[in-house]
C-alpha cells in the first residue's frame, strides 16, 4: 500500500509519529509537505494529497492540522474523494466500512500521539464492506457528477 500524508504547521510532530509508525509496518508513504516551522496553507496541502489518491497514485492519504476540519473540508472538494475526521474508533472504522473513504484527517490539537497511532491502525485494517453502502456510495458519486 501506498499512502500520501501531508500536514499544516500546526501537526508537524504528530505527521512524523505517524509516518515512523507506517514506516514501521512496511507501508511506503510519501510526504507532501510541510516543514518544520513552515507555515503553510493546508487547503494547498489537502488538495496535493487529494489530487494523487483520486489520481490513482497513492492508495490513501492521511491529512492532519489542528482539527483536521478544514483537510477533510477541502479534501473532499477533489472529485472521487471521500475524506473523513477520524478521531475516535467507531467513526474512523465506519469511514472505511460503511462510506469506502481514502483519506483519513485527524487534528493534532485533538488527539494524542498515541490515539492518533491506534485510530491509523483501526483505518489500515478496514476495508469496504459494500453490502447495504454501497448504494449510499454509488449515490454520493452520482450527486458528485451532477452538473451545476
Amino acid at each position: 500500500m501506498r499512502i500520501a500524508i501531508g500536514c499544516d504547521e500546526a501537526a508537524y510532530d504528530l505527521k512524523h509519529i505517524i509516518m515512523k509508525h507506517l514506516e514501521m509496518k512496511g507501508i511506503e508513504v510519501k510526504d507532501f509537505g510541510s516543514l518544520k516551522d513552515e507555515s503553510v496553507l493546508y487547503p494547498d496541502v489537502a488538495y496535493s494529497v487529494a489530487s494523487e489518491v483520486a489520481d490513482g497514485s497513492f492508495e490513501r492519504g492521511i491529512l492532519l492540522c489542528g482539527t483536521g476540519i478544514g483537510m477533510a473540508i477541502t479534501a473532499n472538494k477533489v472529485p472521487g474523494i471521500r475524506a473523513a475526521v477520524c478521531h475516535d474508533p467507531y467513526s474512523t472504522e465506519r469511514s472505511r466500512k460503511s462510506n469506502n473513504c481514502q483519506i483519513m484527517t485527524m487534528g493534532a490539537r485533538v488527539v494524542a500521539p498515541e490515539l492518533a497511532t491506534y485510530l491509523l491502525d483501526i483505518w489500515l485494517a478496514s476495508d469496504f464492506s459494500c453490502g447495504g453502502s454501497q448504494a449510499k456510495v454509488d449515490r454520493i458519486t452520482e450527486l458528485e457528477n451532477l452538473k451545476k
